[in-house]
């Protein structure tokens, strides 16, 4: 039904009840386009039309499908904790003024019949407006859960491709490379075809461990941190591990695998540069996010750059990828990498 059909048929519900009633001449055309102002304003100002709607049912003692029509409204549109509040006042004192007119007016229905009025024509339209609305939430994040799963097959799509086709043609390349290497070339020749076949199953090998984190099966999450740690103390690390806060598990699987990517990279960063220095991990888990921080103190000369940034340019990607900030804080005294990841998946985000 149209906007305009369901004005008119307000009105004309509304307005015969009046006639029935014995109003008639200006005061009954004055109710109807009172009526039909306030069903029109009802979707852009719910709360209002509805107030609006209570107002003349007091004065008219009509209004019935005036009141169930923007009581509908504003029940959909309730979204705070101050809508509830409003729109509970508003019915308590509509409660209030039909209790008064039926206490001063011998002639007049019983107090149960005017309590079932309320909450025929206001509480329920008001509960059905807010149970469609909640209806029409989850609807929408079940969609974008699973326009999330569907982003997620295709990656794996591609994912898959990417493995079969390039890791058949870099082990034809390392297979190649290894027969040059036992051939009759010159040293320096063998010795560069060595490099060529390594390069290879190393990008092989890069590239399998790239698909297995695009499947997300088996790949390390937080709960892994600690091994990550056990084995950087067996290589001769000092790593501290301070935590804070209750903590929780995440529940996206790319904020866990991003947040030992971090810690992982931390420690990377800190052996390669700082040996021998005392490293610190910190997870401090806040209501609504988790946050990391990796610290050594600054080489006392400084490290030639080996890669110019690429790893930690990967992991800003990744953090960002599941709702995260990451920052490097190169300090004279300290270099400390953070990151912080939501506790809950980032809906919107992962719909896009």
């Amino acid at each position: 039904m149209s906007r305009y059909a369901v004005v008119a048929a307000v009105v004309v519900a509304d307005t015969a009840l009046l006639w029935l009633d014995g109003t008639q001449g200006w005061m009954l055309a004055a109710y109807a386009v009172a009526v039909a102002l306030t069903v029109a304003a009802a979707n852009r100002l719910p709360f209002a039309a509805f107030f609006a709607a209570l107002a003349l049912a007091v004065l008219t003692g009509a209004s019935l499908a005036l009141l169930a029509c923007t009581g509908f409204q504003a029940g959909h549109r309730i979204s705070a904790r101050r809508d509830v509040v409003v729109t509970a006042c508003a019915l308590s004192a509509y409660v209030c003024v039909l209790l008064l007119a039926v206490q001063r007016s011998p002639g007049s229905d019983e107090p149960w019949i005017s309590l079932a009025r309320v909450v025929i024509l206001t509480a329920l339209p008001l509960l059905a407006g807010r149970y469609v609305a909640q209806q029409r939430e989850h609807m929408r994040r079940e969609r974008a859960l699973i326009a999330e799963q569907e982003r997620l097959r295709e990656r794996l799509r591609i994912a898959q491709d990417m493995h079969d086709s390039l890791g058949h043609l870099l082990s034809l390349v390392s297979v190649q490379a290894a027969a040059l290497q036992v051939g009759p070339l010159p040293p320096d020749q063998r010795h560069a075809v060595g490099g060529l076949a390594d390069t290879a199953r190393a990008a092989a090998a890069e590239l399998h461990e790239v698909v297995n984190a695009l499947r997300e099966h088996d790949v390390p999450g937080l709960d892994d941190v600690g091994d990550l740690v056990t084995r950087s103390r067996a290589a001769g690390a000092t790593v501290t591990v301070d935590t804070s806060g209750e903590a929780v598990p995440l529940a996206d699987p790319r904020a866990s695998h991003a947040a030992y990517r971090v810690v992982q990279e931390g420690l990377t960063n800190a052996v390669k540069h700082a040996p021998g220095a005392p490293i610190t991990v910190s997870l401090d888990w806040q209501p609504d996010a988790l946050l990391i921080s990796v610290a050594n103190p600054a080489p006392r000369a400084p490290a030639a750059s080996t890669g110019g940034g690429s790893g930690l340019r990967g992991l800003t990607e990744r953090v960002a990828s599941a709702g995260g900030l990451l920052r490097v804080h190169p300090g004279t005294r300290e270099f400390r990498l953070v990151a912080m990841l939501p506790l809950v998946p980032v809906l919107a985000e992962a719909a896009s």
